[in-house]
This record gives structure tokens, C-alpha cells and sequence, in this order.
């Protein structure tokens, strides 16, 4: 199982980016996917997940600016950041839990400047 995350980069507070996890290796609609982060001495969080039946759930921190989408053709994850604020920075990372195992993508770094 891999999954490759990309899509992180610098922008100004209020702008957007938007994160992609491509996932291979798994049967795409039986993988749960979600996003964490994880800032410079702090824990890594869940941001956003959803559940191969298409549900979703957001951090109340990114409640109503990030969405997460998925697209089963291209076996694919989106996590679409807008609004972004500078306590927003950090490493992000794509993580899959398939068949009760849990896998992690690199990590992509968002940095948010005031």
C-alpha cells in the first residue's frame, strides 16, 4: 500500500490550497482516508477523514474552510483548504486504514504567512 500526498506550499492567510493523496495498492472503496497535521512540536491531529462510505468528519478548527473530497476513478483524496489561517501550518499527512491496517503518506508541508 502507498499513498502520495502533494498539493502543500506557501500562501498568505485567507488564501486556499488543496491537498491530493493518491492511494494505491488497496481496493479504493473499502479505504478509509483521512488527513492529519502535525506542527512543529505539537501532536499529530485528524483534520478530516472519510469512511469509504463517503461520510466525513472535520476537526472543529477546520469546521466550514476545509472539505474533503474523494474521487474513486482516480483512486484519490482531496482535501480542499480555504480561508487558511496562519495557526493552519504544518506537515500534513494522508493516512489509509484498510482491512484494520493503518498506512501513512509522506507528510506535505503547508506553511500559512500573516
Amino acid at each position: 500500500v502507498q499513498l502520495q500526498a502533494s498539493g502543500g506550499g506557501l500562501v498568505q492567510a485567507g488564501g486556499s490550497l488543496r491537498l491530493s493523496c493518491v492511494v494505491s495498492g488497496t481496493i479504493f472503496g473499502l479505504t478509509d482516508v483521512s488527513w492529519y497535521r502535525q506542527a512543529p512540536g505539537k501532536q499529530r491531529d485528524l483534520v478530516a477523514a472519510t469512511r469509504s462510505g463517503g461520510s466525513a468528519n472535520y476537526a472543529d478548527s477546520v469546521k466550514g474552510r476545509f472539505t474533503i473530497s474523494r474521487d474513486s476513478a482516480k483512486l484519490a483524496v482531496y482535501l480542499q483548504m480555504n480561508s487558511l489561517k496562519p495557526e493552519d501550518t504544518a506537515v500534513y499527512y494522508c493516512n489509509a486504514r484498510y482491512y484494520q491496517r493503518e498506512y501513512w503518506g509522506q507528510g506535505t508541508q503547508v506553511t500559512v504567512s500573516s
